[in-house]
């Protein structure tokens, strides 16, 4: 392929590379970029020459800083129209789907989670069998501010994380780091920034077998063997805070826990920017975090994705996703009019029509 292309798909021996290749872009995920790397790893797992397949991110800014939202909004129009309702549609369908493939691909995938690793960057490395970030890594789960949801798996994820850090993290947008990262179990080990040349040249040098299973357990090794030693790792935010987020989210409702949140007083810029991020996002998103993780928490990860397709196409037509993305990133003046404007204006009945199926069998009914 070409370097025009937005995937860039090299062999290095029996290692597969996919490099997301919108740099200028922060590598921002399209339909394109979706609908290249799906059709890459099915011609690789029947590859037996190839064993191990590495996905990072063009430039040292990215892996990925999340879907390509801006095209979202010009694609889709106006959200009530059904070309629209379509682009929307195939957006999410396809994007979940590869994300639940690399999550249960049979070959070793490593993802190189280097700088910015945000939203739909996280939902394409979230599912691999081994994550690794820097000490540059940045990580969010940041929708709350455009009017969405923490979607590709989140409802999956933010249930597994140590107490209720997830729901901090979904509420609120915070921004977390790789130390934070493998403290909450999105990542799986720390490496110097510099040492992806080393790791990649192990990787391709590896004596790999037709074994699926002893290729990830050689791929393990190599990997564990850069690992950044753990006083040299970033100082992390989510261990120390811990307390202090199972204090703010002590509720038995939403509104206690956001009225917790939002009241926070202290001189903790982490936390102060997380509460005020919260309090500038949509209050339609407030309430769907809460409600997807208390749903989603004894579904499988096909039951997840197959509810957050159905959110993501809703919040899509409610509005709220084109009123945030034009505040925040089309004309930038980061003053979104959420409708409904205040958590308390929110019914429930405008939360149950979020969730509720458009299809009577979901796209992703085959998972």
């Amino acid at each position: 392929m070409t370097q025009e292309s937005p995937v860039i798909v090299e062999r290095q021996g029996a290692l597969g590379k996919l490099t997301l290749n919108l740099p200028k872009a922060l590598n921002a995920l399209n339909l394109d970029m979706i609908d290249l790397m799906a059709a890459q790893l099915d011609e690789w797992e029947s590859d037996d020459s190839l064993a191990c397949i590495w996905i990072e991110g063009a430039g040292d800014k990215a892996l990925c800083a999340g879907g390509d939202v801006v095209a979202l909004h010009r694609e889709s129009g106006s959200y009530g129209d059904d070309k629209a309702g379509q682009f929307v549609e195939d957006f999410f369908t396809r994007e979940y789907r590869l994300d639940y493939r690399i999550h249960t691909y049979p070959k070793p995938i490593v993802v190189w989670g280097s700088g910015i690793v945000m939203g739909g960057g996280i939902g394409i490395m979230s599912g691999a069998s081994h994550r690794i970030v820097t000490e540059t890594t940045r990580m969010a789960m940041p929708e709350i501010s455009i009017g969405l949801f923490p979607d590709v798996g989140g409802s999956w994820f933010l249930n597994r994380m140590p107490g209720r850090t997830g729901l901090f993290l979904g509420l609120t947008g915070a921004q977390f780091n790789g130390t934070d990262a493998l403290y909450c179990g999105m990542a799986d080990r720390l490496l110097p920034s510099e040492s992806k040349d080393l790791l990649l040249n192990g990787l391709a040098a590896l004596d790999f077998t037709t074994d699926p299973a002893q290729n990830h357990v050689l791929v393990s090794k190599q990997v564990q063997s850069l690992e950044l030693a753990a006083d040299a790792q970033p100082a992390p935010n989510l261990r120390t805070h811990y307390d202090v987020i199972q204090e703010l989210t002590d509720g038995a409702t939403l509104p206690e826990v956001y009225r917790a949140i939002a009241a926070y007083s202290g001189d903790d810029k982490w936390l102060q920017r997380a509460s005020a991020t919260m309090q500038a996002g949509c209050p339609l998103t407030a309430w769907i975090v809460w409600e997807q993780l208390r749903r989603g928490r004894h579904m499988s990860l096909a039951q997840v994705l197959q509810m957050e397709l159905a959110l993501a196409v809703n919040m899509c037509s409610s509005g709220q996703v084109k009123e945030g993305v034009r505040a925040l990133l089309i004309d930038k003046d980061r003053n979104p009019r959420w409708q409904p404007a205040t958590l308390e204006e929110v019914t429930w009945e405008q939360v149950e029509r979020c969730f509720k199926s458009p299809w009577s069998e979901s796209p992703l009914e085959d998972l």
